[in-house]
């Protein structure tokens, strides 16, 4: 169907201002893209648009790009906005092609925008071939061992203020493995809640906004290190971890960003297989899924300490299993003195 100029010049917001910070940058990007092609709203190239985003991006990403587009236009759609905007355009564009204005023309013209809309957004006609991989290489993504997690957590050191606040951050994030935005809101009543008569952290402010407790268990000594860094500093209300000024001697009044976090992290590299390597936080919630996992607990309580929505994705984080925890025993047994006898005998 060739789009009445009229039409054309209707206006939809691609991206709603209410939308989160990816979906915005998704939406953004695809609409900069309609415009340089000269597209209006309503009329999506789905197909088009993946074969312009694989060339310079992973075909996973681009398909977490479309999948954004198509909500939005399934939002669209469902938007009785969307279809009295429509009905006032086609109204235009019938006098445009010569048609009556009729409310059946009406009907007719708008049916047919936006089947093709649907059409043009069809998950169907613009799948992306994700390349699937059951095991990826340590380099990938890190998982420290217990030796290295130890190593990393004495290396800010407990003799200035920096060092002993820096070596909590890094032992409660190996003992808890919560993400680094759900440190930043921890506040002082958190760290000594109960579960199931177990003292344990709660997290309030979760990913998805749910809330979730984790038990210490054995590592609750990284309470001791916690509490010498509220001592020394006078933190007995409020956020537990804070800035400090230049110099490292005085508190500033806000809590540590997650920036700042990321940044505490980075600053102590690990000797990984004779190499320095750079550590991030999400690195340490990976290890403390991984060293849970080979210690025995079970794989749904390392969920739920993760807070994660299911299982799939904590196996993630556990990652590849080594070598020797995957050697295949003698599960079944062959007479290979019998084949190498009747080897010889047909020689």
């Amino acid at each position: 169907m060739n789009t009445p100029k009229a039409l054309t010049t209707g206006t939809t917001a691609i991206v709603p201002p209410d939308a989160g910070r990816d979906a915005r940058y998704r939406l953004g990007k695809f609409d900069r893209w309609m415009t340089t092609q000269g597209r209006p709203w309503h009329e999506p190239d789905l197909a088009a648009y993946r074969d312009h985003l694989l060339k310079t991006l992973a075909p996973a990403t681009v398909s977490g790009h479309l999948s954004t587009i198509r909500a939005r236009y399934r939002a669209l759609l469902q938007d009785n906005a969307t279809r009295d905007a429509l009905y006032a355009l086609s109204a235009r564009a019938l006098q445009d092609t010569g048609q009556g204005d009729t409310p059946a023309n009406r009907k007719a013209f708008v049916d047919e925008l936006t089947t093709r809309i649907k059409n043009g957004v069809d998950p169907n006609v613009t799948r992306v071939q994700v390349r699937m991989s059951q095991d990826r290489p340590d380099t990938d993504q890190l998982r420290l061992t217990s030796k290295q997690a130890s190593a990393l957590m004495a290396a800010p050191g407990l003799g200035t203020l920096q060092g002993l606040r820096d070596t909590a951050v890094i032992a409660l994030m190996l003992c808890t493995g919560v993400r680094e935005a759900e440190l930043s809101a921890l506040e002082v009543r958190d760290l000594r809640q109960r579960l199931g008569g177990e003292l344990a952290l709660h997290v309030r402010e979760g990913k998805g906004c749910k809330e979730r407790l984790i038990p210490y268990g054995e590592l609750s000594w990284v309470l001791a290190v916690v509490d010498a860094w509220r001592s020394t500093t006078g933190i007995t209300e409020g956020h537990v971890f804070r800035g400090l000024y230049k110099g490292g001697s005085r508190l500033r009044p806000g809590r540590l960003s997650v920036r700042a976090i990321q940044y505490v992290v980075g600053s102590y590299p690990v000797a990984v297989n004779g190499k320095l390597v750079t550590v991030k936080p999400h690195d340490l919630r990976r290890t403390y899924a991984r060293r849970l996992y080979e210690a025995g607990v079970d794989l749904v309580a390392i969920q739920q300490n993760l807070g994660h929505a299911g299982v799939k994705t904590t196996l993630g984080y556990i990652g590849t299993l080594d070598a020797d925890t995957r050697r295949a025993p003698a599960v079944y047994t062959f007479d290979l003195a019998g084949l190498f006898k009747q080897a010889a005998m047909d020689l």
